[in-house]
């Protein structure tokens, strides 16, 4: 989930920033939400101290109820948090400097009188980057243990015959699971597919896709011979770096 935190004291602008997200995430299959606020309050503050998945700030430099910069500092120094992504919009660029100096880690400084939506859609595209790359895991308890395993590890989860468990399989090591691989599934990112009814496989970890021979070989040696018909086009997209 990405939550789009939004401070803007202008109406018209505030609902042009929440159409322009919405048009952007249309491309993506990721679920979110935008809060929306006129100034820094203690509403947004409650909000930006929420541990509620992944932020993307949108902040006004200058509104009636305190500075973008002071929030980004907040943000930053008060509530330690230097995972979110923070992206300025102002009407003042002779702010920029002062918001380059003060450290802040910012994606951008957007001036909302100058090619706004553009520059916009290049910030969001930086943030969505940062949101991909983050380590995310597959976390589970099975017979009193706590698994954490991250999903770049992740080669393959295939269901085990006549049981009600399946096998993680990682670049280095197996882990069960309980569970149906459709319920497993819904728990792992889109570079995860099924790619049969009784198995899961990394996107990423794929090595070649022999297509005529309806071959995969992953990068941990691991052959595949049995794709479902509906997932091979999906795989040959991937593999060509179309998907």
């Amino acid at each position: 989930m990405i939550n789009f935190i939004i401070c803007e004291d202008e109406p018209i602008l505030l609902k042009k920033y929440v159409n322009e997200i919405d048009k952007f995430m249309m491309r993506y299959d990721i679920d979110y939400k935008c809060h929306t606020f006129v100034g820094y309050d203690e509403k947004w503050k409650e909000c930006a101290k929420k541990e509620n998945g992944f932020k993307i700030y949108l902040l006004d430099i200058k509104t009636k109820t305190g500075s973008g910069l002071d929030a980004a500092r907040l943000i930053r120094e008060e509530y330690d948090d230097w995972v979110s992504m923070i992206i300025i919009i102002t009407a003042y660029n002779e702010y920029k400097y002062e918001a380059l100096e003060k450290r802040l880690m910012l994606v951008d400084f957007i001036n909302k009188l100058s090619n706004f939506e553009e520059r916009l859609k290049v910030a969001l595209i930086r943030c969505i980057k940062n949101y991909d790359n983050r380590q995310k895991s597959l976390k589970y308890t099975y017979k009193n243990n706590l698994y954490n395993i991250e999903l770049r590890q992740i080669v393959s989860i295939e269901k085990e015959p006549d049981n009600k468990r399946c096998i993680v399989k990682t670049i280095s090591n197996t882990y069960p699971i309980p569970g149906t691989l459709n319920t497993i599934l819904k728990k792992l990112d889109n570079r995860f597919i099924k790619c049969y009814r009784n198995l899961i496989i990394n996107l990423e970890q794929i090595e070649k896709y022999l297509i005529k021979e309806g071959e995969i070989r992953l990068k941990n040696g691991d052959v595949i011979n049995t794709i479902s018909r509906n997932q091979k086009k999906e795989i040959i997209k991937y593999v060509r770096g179309l998907r």
